[in-house]
């Protein structure tokens, strides 16, 4: 599929869920899940899962010098799960929905999920589905300048389960906070899971119903 997409490349527009502008860069790579993007600083790799629209830019052609990508090797088909698994213990950006960039590292990657740590929200349980885009960066960079003493790679505490559901029911009875906390409803007490529906008991005492396959992302404060 690399060799025969039209736009590879080229500068392109793409059009992903979750956010209003289109992001631009040079379309450098395509797999079966996954592209990658070289906006003229870094890179960005996308699951195709939420790519709405691919399209060459209307904007001024830009004349960039892309680097060597930092780790998959080009003679290797691209992947959304190789890209996740050489990305490991690399400080990384990755985008949610909203505003939602975080920092940090990831330490784990399992069947349908994948965790990611932060200075900002420590382990967080990241849904494969919902991950928008990652940005890797350079070896040398670190999160907000932090040294290594200051931001110690941590172990998650949480004992990892193979699926993101699994995971989810393992925390049933732990406070809780779903999708980085965005909505005051979706933090408080996991009551339970049933039929796909979780049940959260938020600040007031109250219960919150929420179907599993919007839950983004889950960490414990």
């Amino acid at each position: 599929m690399k060799n025969r997409h039209p736009l590879l490349d080229q500068y392109v527009e793409l059009d992903i869920s979750g956010k209003t502008m289109p992001i631009r860069g040079k379309l450098i790579d395509l797999g079966q899940d996954i592209l990658v993007l070289h906006n003229g600083n870094q890179f960005l790799y996308v699951p195709l899962i939420h790519l709405q629209q691919l399209r060459l830019s209307v904007h001024d052609k830009q004349d960039m010098d892309v680097p060597e990508t930092l780790f998959e090797h080009q003679n290797e088909l691209i992947s959304y799960r190789k890209v996740l698994m050489n990305a490991k213990g690399m400080f990384s950006e990755m985008y949610i929905a909203g505003n939602q960039s975080i920092h940090g590292y990831l330490t784990s990657v399992m069947n349908d999920f994948f965790v990611f740590y932060s200075p900002v929200y420590h382990s967080v349980i990241v849904s494969l589905s919902h991950l928008k885009y990652l940005i890797p960066y350079n070896p040398n960079v670190t999160p907000y300048t932090l040294t290594p003493e200051q931001f110690p790679l941590k172990p998650s505490p949480i004992t990892l389960a193979r699926t993101f559901d699994q995971q989810l029911r393992k925390l049933i009875g732990e406070f809780v906070i779903l999708d980085l906390g965005e909505n005051p409803n979706k933090i408080g007490v996991l009551k339970s899971i049933d039929q796909n529906i979780i049940e959260l008991s938020t600040a007031s005492g109250n219960a919150v119903y929420i179907h599993f396959d919007h839950v983004k992302t889950v960490h414990l404060p």
